[in-house]
């Protein structure tokens, strides 16, 4: 081959080098100017809990838009009651409740508790929820409002007993964050008010902390405890601060929640405030609670 043949074929190669790299280039800008004009997608963090409740008190979570959860709550008697009692079992209260969602952050609730046949109503609201991506926010913080009504003793009963003595009131702040896929953990500054408590035992307004956490076992197991501490109660008070712990079982629309606690409370005028087992002592409640979402509206 000739060298001016040798050389016209360099010049063509170097042509089509420079082309390529030339257009190399103009693609990797343009990528460049797509990525910078697409903002992050944000990503919420799903699952801090895998219910609506921590172990006896609530948790961050709402449910979805459309769903529907309908909640079966047990609590049995003491185990330390004996044989005669079955270890607790002849002293059982329910609660059944339903809880819908409104939207992906409001929710809305009621149930009837046979536990001094009680009945609640709440509304929950995601007022901020953790997430990554285009905006950082570490925690998801939910507001909890409630009201419960105290349908003994009856007024043919106790005729001095009016219906706002019967009234008690609730506002939580829910803050959590989910460290990781396995381990979550919550702090809920709590105010319950009761309109007609005995003064001896008990205040009208009673301020408490509450924490909440859980670890995930494996897919389908999680392990959860909640602690309700009261600030500065009576000093003549005979009742505790609420300690509880939950395996979580997740079996496709149903969660199955094995607890034991040493309150029988399944609303929070209960649970914080009328506590009556010490937990070091032995005074131990078994109890479960069912959930099952049903999706009635998209």
């Amino acid at each position: 081959m000739s060298f001016k043949v040798k050389s016209q074929l360099l010049s063509v190669l170097v042509v089509i080098l420079l082309s390529c790299g030339v257009e190399a280039i103009a693609q990797d800008d343009l990528l460049k100017e797509l990525e910078a004009s697409e903002p992050d997608k944000t990503i919420y963090t799903e699952a801090t809990f895998k219910g609506t409740r921590a172990v006896n008190g609530h948790s961050i979570e709402t449910k979805r838009k459309g769903e529907l959860e309908f909640l079966i709550s047990h609590r049995f008697g003491r185990l330390n009651s004996g044989a005669y009692e079955f270890w607790g079992l002849d002293q059982a209260f329910i609660r059944l409740g339903f809880e819908y969602g409104i939207n992906d952050r409001l929710g809305v609730g009621i149930g009837r508790n046979s536990y001094n046949k009680i009945y609640d109503g709440y509304i929950k609201y995601k007022l901020i929820r953790q997430q990554s991506g285009a905006k950082n926010v570490p925690v998801t913080i939910t507001a909890f409002g409630s009201t419960a009504i105290q349908s003994v003793p009856r007024s043919v009963d106790d005729p001095t007993i009016v219906f706002n003595d019967r009234l008690a009131y609730t506002a939580q702040l829910h803050i959590g964050r989910k460290f990781s896929p396995a381990l979550s953990l919550q702090v809920s500054p709590t105010i319950i008010h009761t309109n007609r408590v005995d003064q001896q035992t008990m205040k009208n307004d009673q301020y408490a902390l509450g924490l909440a956490g859980r670890y995930k076992l494996t897919r389908s197991l999680s392990l959860n405890a909640e602690y309700y501490y009261r600030i500065d109660p009576l000093e003549q008070t005979p009742y505790y601060n609420s300690l509880a712990f939950g395996l979580d079982i997740e079996t496709g629309g149903h969660v199955f929640q094995l607890i034991v606690s040493n309150t029988q409370g399944m609303v929070e005028r209960t649970i914080i405030n009328e506590t009556a087992g010490d937990f070091l002592a032995g005074d131990i409640h078994f109890g479960f609670n069912i959930t099952r979402t049903f999706q009635l509206a998209k």
